[in-house]
């Protein structure tokens, strides 16, 4: 407004309503003005990461800094600590077993899971289960979601049809981590073996069936007998 038509700076501000010692302020850098806030909050996140900001506050206080409490939340706020971390999800130890082939059927199954995503973009699961004695594929289940509770509808079928196995090797995913899957193990006294996390080559069969499903099984097949099953 001062070069384009010649305003002074008061009349500038009266016009746009804005405080004249707003526009001689300097703008600061808010992490270089509350870096020490920054760094005794880190040190508390780091020690005590379910801890809340008034917890937080109150430990700053013991320790002799007389910081404003809504200071000391907005810095929390502009680092993102008030937003839900994800904790950590612990996984016991898992024991790795040598790949074996089992001397007979029904001795050990595997399982795992597929995905892919079809020309419109919508994404779907597939759920397969293998016996390692002979690689016969025991079920191939397709959806666009296969919980816990799917995979246990098709191993109570698989039970009527042919008998439960004695082992059954699975990876650390979510389904077969559920309670209800525990559960299932325990009510048909069968062992399931998690392989380690990231070793792959513990669960080889249904990694080897995987890949002969992928090439050999054409997308048109594939479609059809996604459409059946939903």
């Amino acid at each position: 407004m001062q070069a384009t038509h010649g305003l002074s700076i008061k009349q500038g501000c009266t016009a746009l309503k804005l405080a004249r010692s707003a526009y001689y302020q300097h703008p600061h850098d808010w992490q270089t003005r509350d870096q020490e806030v920054i760094d005794a909050l880190n040190q508390f996140v780091n020690a005590h990461p379910r801890w809340g900001v008034w917890k937080y506050i109150r430990r700053l206080r013991i320790m002799g800094h007389s910081w404003n409490h809504k200071r000391i939340y907005r810095v929390y706020r502009q680092l993102g600590l008030n937003q839900p971390r994800r904790p950590k999800r612990r996984l016991p130890k898992r024991p790795s077993l040598p790949v074996l082939v089992p001397e007979g059927p029904n001795e050990v199954w595997s399982a795992n899971f597929m995905s892919d995503t079809l020309y419109q973009g919508s994404r779907f699961r597939i759920f397969n289960l293998i016996d390692d004695f002979n690689r016969e594929a025991l079920a191939i289940e397709i959806d666009t979601s296969l919980r816990a509770e799917r995979v246990i509808r098709v191993l109570d079928r698989l039970k009527i049809e042919r008998d439960s196995p004695h082992m059954l090797r699975v990876d650390n995913g979510p389904e077969f981590l559920a309670q209800s899957l525990q559960d299932w193990e325990k009510a048909n006294q069968v062992l399931i073996h998690y392989i380690q996390p990231g070793r792959t080559t513990q669960n080889a069969f249904i990694e080897r069936f995987h890949r002969t499903y992928r090439s050999e099984v054409p997308p048109s097949k594939l479609g059809a007998s996604f459409k059946c099953v939903v």
